[in-house]
C-alpha cells in the first residue's frame, strides 16, 4: 500500500512539473515558428528567455528535492515512513492499531552486516503485507516507526487479527536465516489521539516484557479507553499513596528463623481492584513518576520495620534510575536518618538483564548506598551475562538465583552449575539465596549444595501487611 500511494505521489508531482514546462516550450515553438514576426535578439529578448530558462529549471530542482524530502516511504522498507503514517492516520482513523516489535534487534545488528539487516527489515515487512492479504485484510498499512518498532493500522477490529500475527510469528521465526525474537500488541477501537494510542502500545509491551512466567507474544487485548482509565488509577494510587505490600519470608537455614522479608508491591487506588507492577511500571516510568514511586516504598517499609523484630530485613527492588539520582539518594538517606532504623535492615534487590553503560558511576552509587550499611543484592543471578560483570566489579551482599536453576534442579548439567555458583559465591564471602522452592526434595538438595536462604511455597506462604504487624505484636 506505500508503495502504491508512493508511485501516486510522484506521478502527481511528475504532472505537476510537465505540464508548466510542456506550455513554456509550446510558447517558445509558438513564437519562434508559427509566429509571423521575427525573433530580435536583442538584450531584452535575451534577457527574457534567460529568466525563462532559469525559472525552468530551478522548478524542476525543486519539485525533484521535493520528492525526496517528502518522501512517504521508509527508504529501508518501503513502508510508510512515522511521519507520513501519523499524516495519514489523521486523516482516516483505522478500527485497529497494532505495534510490532523485533525484540532482538540490537543483537541481531551486532552480528550481522547493514546490508544483510536491511534485506531482512525489507522482508519482514513485505511478509507481513503478504499474511494480511492472504487472511482477508488487503489494505493494511505498514510503518516503521523506529529501528525495530512497525505500526499496522487496519479497518478490521475482530479477534483475528492476534491469530494472523501469532501464525506469522510461527512460520517466520527466521527471515533469511536471521532468528528473530518478536513482540506485538493490539489496540482496537483506536481514539482520536492517535499519539497517546502508540503510547499505550508501547506500555502494552512493556507489560508483556514485564510478565517473565508468560510464554505466549501477545498479552489480552485492552482498548485504549481501558488502559486510559488504567492510566488515571495509577497517578490516584500514587497520589493518595495507596500501597499494598505482600511479605515473602526467606528462611536461614543456618539459625531456622526467618530474618528476611521480600517485599512485592501493588498499587492500590481509591474504590478500584490492586494494580500489578507488570502493569502499572511501565505507566509510572513514562509519565516520570518512577522516583516518586520507589520513594512512597521506602518510607513505607521504614514505617514498618519498627513493628518487626529487630533481626528482621526487607528486601525490595528500587529502579536503577531512581539509584542513580543524587535527589532520590539524598531524600532516601534522609528519610533512614528520620527513621531512626539501622540501615543494614533494609536490602536493596538489582535486577537488569543489561549492564549499564556507564558502570563506574553506577558502581560508586552503589558503594554509597553499601557504605552507609545498606545491604545490596542481585536478583535473578544467572539469567544474564550482565550479572556475572557486576559480580566482577561489585562485592554483593547477597546473590538470589535465577528461577530456571530451581525448577530444573533435577537436571544434572543445571544442578552442577547452581553447585558452582553456589562455591563461588562462599569464596566471594556472599549469601547465597533459592528462590521459587515449592518441594521438600528441592529444600533438601539447596541445603546440601550450602545454600544459605530458601523462599518459596515450600518455605512458608506469604503475609498481607495486617499479618505481617499481628505476628510480630500478638503478644
Amino acid at each position: 500500500l506505500s508503495e502504491i500511494e508512493e508511485r501516486e505521489r510522484r506521478f502527481k508531482l511528475a504532472m505537476r512539473a510537465g505540464i508548466p514546462i510542456l506550455l513554456l516550450i509550446g510558447l517558445v515553438l509558438y513564437t519562434a515558428v508559427f509566429s509571423d514576426d521575427t525573433i530580435r535578439f536583442s538584450l531584452h529578448n535575451l534577457i527574457l528567455i534567460g529568466a525563462l530558462l532559469f525559472a525552468t529549471v530551478y522548478f524542476i530542482y525543486f519539485l525533484m528535492e521535493l520528492t525526496v524530502n517528502e518522501s512517504l516511504t521508509d527508504p529501508t522498507t518501503q513502508s510508510f515512513n512515522h511521519r507520513a503514517f501519523i499524516h495519514k492516520l489523521h486523516k482516516h482513523k483505522p478500527k485497529s492499531l497494532i505495534l510490532f516489535v523485533i525484540k532482538n534487534l540490537y543483537t541481531v545488528n551486532e552480528h550481522y552486516s547493514t546490508q544483510e539487516v536491511d534485506r531482512m527489515l525489507f522482508q519482514l515487512v513485505h511478509k507481513l503485507n503478504e499474511a494480511f492479504k492472504s487472511s482477508g485484510v488487503p489494505k493494511a498499512s505498514i510503518a516503521r516507526r523506529y529501528g525495530a518498532e512497525f505500526l499496522i493500522a487496519l479497518d478490521h477490529d475482530n479477534t483475528d487479527i492476534s491469530t494472523i500475527i501469532e501464525k506469522f510469528i510461527e512460520e517466520n521465526s527466521q527471515i533469511n536465516d536471521i532468528e528473530l525474537d518478536y513482540a506485538f500488541a493490539v489496540i482496537t477501537d483506536v481514539g482520536d489521539d492517535i499519539d497517546k494510542e502508540i503510547v499505550h502500545l508501547k506500555d502494552l509491551i512493556r507489560m508483556q516484557t514485564r510478565t517473565e512466567t508468560s510464554t505466549r507474544y501477545d498479552i489480552q487485548i485492552k482498548d485504549a479507553k481501558e488502559l486510559s482509565e488504567i492510566e488515571q488509577e495509577i497517578v490516584s494510587a500514587l497520589d493518595h499513596r495507596h500501597i499494598k505490600l505482600q511479605f515473602r519470608p526467606i528462611l536461614n537455614v543456618h539459625t531456622n528463623r526467618f530474618d528476611i522479608f521480600e517485599i512485592n508491591a501493588r498499587l492500590s487506588p481509591p474504590g478500584g481492584k490492586p494494580i500489578a507492577p507488570k502493569i502499572y511500571l511501565p505507566v509510572i516510568n513514562r509519565l516520570g513518576l518512577g522516583r516518586e514511586y520507589d520513594m512512597l516504598l521506602v518510607t513505607h517499609l521504614l514505617d514498618l520495620l519498627p513493628l518487626t523484630d529487630d533481626h528482621v530485613a526487607f528486601s525490595f527492588n528500587l529502579s536503577p534510575f531512581s539509584l542513580r539520582n543524587k535527589h532520590f539518594t539524598d531524600e532516601f538517606f534522609k528519610a533512614l536518618q528520620q527513621a531512626k532504623t539501622e540501615p543494614n535492615r533494609l536490602i536493596i534487590e538489582l535486577y537488569e538483564r543489561k549492564t549499564h553503560h556507564n558502570l563506574g558511576n553506577y558502581l560508586q552509587t552503589l558503594h554509597h548506598y553499601r557504605k552507609k550499611g545498606v545491604r545490596i543484592a542481585i536478583d535473578n543471578f544467572g539469567s544474564s551475562n550482565a550479572s556475572m560483570e557486576y559480580m566482577k566489579h561489585f562485592r554483593f551482599d547477597f546473590v538470589q538465583f535465577d528461577r530456571e536453576y530451581i525448577a530444573s534442579l533435577t537436571e544434572t548439567h543445571t544442578a552442577a552449575m547452581l553447585h558452582s555458583l553456589i562455591r563461588m559465591a562462599k569464596e566471594l564471602h556472599i549469601k547465597t539465596i533459592a528462590k521459587w522452592v515449592d518441594k521438600p526434595s528441592q529444600k533438601e538438595k539447596l541445603i546440601a549444595m550450602g545454600i544459605d536462604y530458601l523462599q518459596g511455597y515450600g518455605i512458608a506462604q506469604p503475609f498481607n501487611e495486617d499479618e505481617l504487624i499481628r505476628h510480630y505484636t500478638k503478644e
